[in-house]
């Protein structure tokens, strides 16, 4: 019997190809390959970095072996074809010298960007946060953080980050949305699950867009050919930064020549916790240092008893002491602040607390709420108070660079936090952003769009999953009836794009702070829609949204999908957040019936033809529509009028 001729070839080929020594130097993976690193299933992954020019390097990864010649800029890449979900596997890496990456997973891999309540993690006090921390041992459910970066032009390398296996020690500080998202798609369809974040606290959209694509828009080619041509005037974000940091050194090389508990003689009065800039009377527009100093008196029993200071979240940075030695110092606005005081620094009787607060750039100050001030001994809240007045002083130290706060400008992140992630695959993409764009809400109707598909064409893996959260409920009831609503309607529009998906928060905001605490729903909504779009599933992955409108004599009838079992209300309650309007245009706040499943009738005696109807049209409207999943509706309107009148 003779041999097959094909498969001795291939044997011979394979064996040709493994007698080549491996010859490649300085080899070094992309900082996305990393011990712990979750692969993409189903799609062929590409594995690449760098090395000296000229090279032979072997790729070994879960029974694939791969030989590839280092190319004369020092680039290599190897693409493995697609696997199933599985692991947990070693990555050997064969040059001259052998790299192992140990613990990787194939699974899905879902990217998490947007502004802060993406970037807010699980340590700034989201609801029931140290539960969560605590139960938070998922070890096929892995954590990447892209760190903050701007750039002018295209990067392909990323500063640092590695790959974590998610951990009450890992989790702290990630993502809170992206991490209850990750848990309940990794509990439901039984996969590794990598979480790859790259997000930046009060960004706007075109700052993420690439610039072939952001140029679309008339306004920002404008502002980038004006940058381009003008470069000498225009220092880059990183470069203003720069400047910053130099001011904040200089500054800080001066403290040890300060006396403190310092004279308070000359100082005004604040009442905190408060941000300076909605203090009586404010610091407007003031960004720089600002100390604090209070004493507190405490009974003798204390002395020499060792406690801990508690100051809530400070914007941004603080340094702390108490009767004159420090404590502590934190660096972000998001960070409650909790400083074991030793016990010889305890008297008892008057002892002095001083903080020196850092702003660069938005509100500065005490941002947390007045129960989380206060001090504390072996676990147990004491009764002494120490929020109310604070003396206060902005006079200590010099002039600040004035700097925008946020990276902002066209392209600036999409540079520098996506363009290095291109190559790698992902199963889709979660998004929270918007707030920062609010007042430009008709542009934000193309600017999203334009950003989704961007990515899509940037990672030429077809159109993945896009799924976003809808703006929250913000701000004082009924204020603002325009930007926020306006914004929304932008979300909702961006549904019409295939494979999108929105999670609704109207119900779950709140109307003090733009990051709700709330974050577990987020997170499960933002699932609920995956599992539709992304895994195929017949679930009721949205609340109801408004599919059409008709007119039955002095009333209009609603119609709504996603309604699952039909449209629902607590029993107890009446709908609320329904407002209708004649031909003139003057809204009337109105009830509304559920008559259907999927049917809702509005009138009102001072509308005797009706001619649109709004829902929730509100930055914080009162609503309660629901389906039978519990899953609110979003707020929409019929008309495209660009006025509105309230008759209150």
């Amino acid at each position: 019997m003779k041999t097959p001729l094909v498969p001795i070839l291939l044997l011979v080929s394979i064996a040709l190809i493994r007698c080549q020594s491996p010859t490649a130097t300085q080899v070094e993976p992309h900082q996305l390959f990393t011990s712990n690193a979750v692969l993409q299933r189903g799609i062929e992954i590409p594995i690449w970095g760098t090395a000296d020019p000229g090279g032979m390097l072997e790729i070994e990864f879960n029974k694939q072996v791969s030989q590839v010649e280092v190319d004369e800029k020092g680039q290599w890449q190897v693409n493995l074809p697609p696997m199933e979900a599985g692991g947990p596997y070693q990555m050997i890496m064969r040059g001259e010298e052998k790299t192992v990456l140990e613990n990787i997973m194939i699974g899905d891999v879902w990217l998490a960007s947007g502004q802060s309540n993406m970037e807010w993690p699980l340590s700034a006090q989201v609801d029931n946060y140290e539960e969560e921390i605590a139960n938070a041992n998922y070890p096929d459910i892995r954590l990447f953080t892209v760190y903050r970066n701007t750039s002018t032009e295209l990067l392909n390398q990323l500063d640092s980050g590695s790959w974590q296996a998610c951990s009450p020690e890992t989790v702290a500080n990630f993502s809170a949305v992206a991490y209850f998202f990750g848990r309940e798609i990794h509990q439901d369809q039984e996969v590794p699950i990598g979480l790859l974040h790259s997000s930046w606290g009060g960004t706007t959209a075109e700052a993420w867009v690439s610039e072939p694509s952001v140029r679309k828009i008339d306004s920002f080619a404008t502002f980038l050919d004006s940058v381009q041509a003008d470069e000498s005037d225009n220092l880059s974000f990183s470069e203003k930064q720069a400047l910053q940091q130099e001011v904040i050194e200089q500054a800080n090389t001066h403290l040890s020549q300060l006396t403190i508990p310092m004279s308070t003689e000359d100082w005004s009065t604040m009442t905190l916790p408060t941000l300076w800039e909605q203090a009586d009377p404010p610091l407007e527009d003031f960004n720089g240092f600002v100390w604090f100093q209070k004493t507190v008196t405490l009974p003798q029993s204390y002395e020499n008893q060792p406690l801990t200071l508690h100051l809530g979240a400070i914007d941004d940075a603080d340094i702390t002491w108490v009767n004159g030695q420090k404590v502590g110092e934190t660096q972000g606005y998001n960070v409650p602040r909790e400083y074991e005081v030793p016990p010889q620094l305890v008297k008892g009787g008057e002892n002095t607390i001083t903080t020196r607060v850092l702003d660069t750039g938005g509100g500065g100050g005490f941002s947390g709420p007045a129960d989380e001030m206060y001090l504390s001994r072996n676990g147990q809240r004491l009764s002494v108070s120490i929020d109310g007045e604070w003396k206060y002083d902005q006079s200590q130290e010099g002039d600040f660079p004035d700097v925008a706060p946020y990276p902002q400008e066209p392209t600036i992140l999409y540079n520098a936090m996506i363009n290095p992630l291109l190559l790698y695959p992902i199963k889709g993409v979660i998004w929270y952003q918007g707030e920062s764009n609010a007042s430009r809400a008709q542009q934000y109707q193309t600017l999203f769009p334009l950003l989704i598909d961007d990515w899509r064409s940037q990672w030429g893996i077809g159109d993945f999953p896009f799924l976003f959260v809808q703006l929250a409920n913000f701000n004082t009831p009924g204020s603002h009836p325009e930007d926020w609503p306006r914004l929304r309607e932008a979300q909702l529009m961006t549904l019409s794009l295939p494979n999108t998906g929105m999670a609704v928060t109207i119900d779950i905001g709140d109307s003090t702070d733009i990051h709700p605490r709330n974050k577990q729903d987020v997170g499960y909504r933002l699932a609920q829609a995956a599992q539709k779009v992304a895994y195929g599933e017949e679930n009721v992955h949205s609340g109801p949204i408004y599919e059409s409108m008709r007119m039955a004599g002095d009333s209009i009838i609603l119609t709504f999908e996603h309604v699952g079992e039909g449209l629902f209300k607590m029993p107890d309650e009446k709908l609320r957040g329904f407002e209708i309007a004649g031909e003139d245009r003057q809204f009337y706040p109105t009830q509304a019936n559920i008559i259907s499943d999927n049917e809702i009738s509005i009138k009102h005696p001072s509308v005797s033809t009706p001619a649109a109807v709004r829902y929730g049209w509100y930055s914080n409207p009162d609503v309660n529509l629901y389906n039978s999943e519990g899953l609110p509706a979003s707020p929409f309107r019929t008309d495209d009028w660009e006025v509105m009148n309230i008759e209150s």
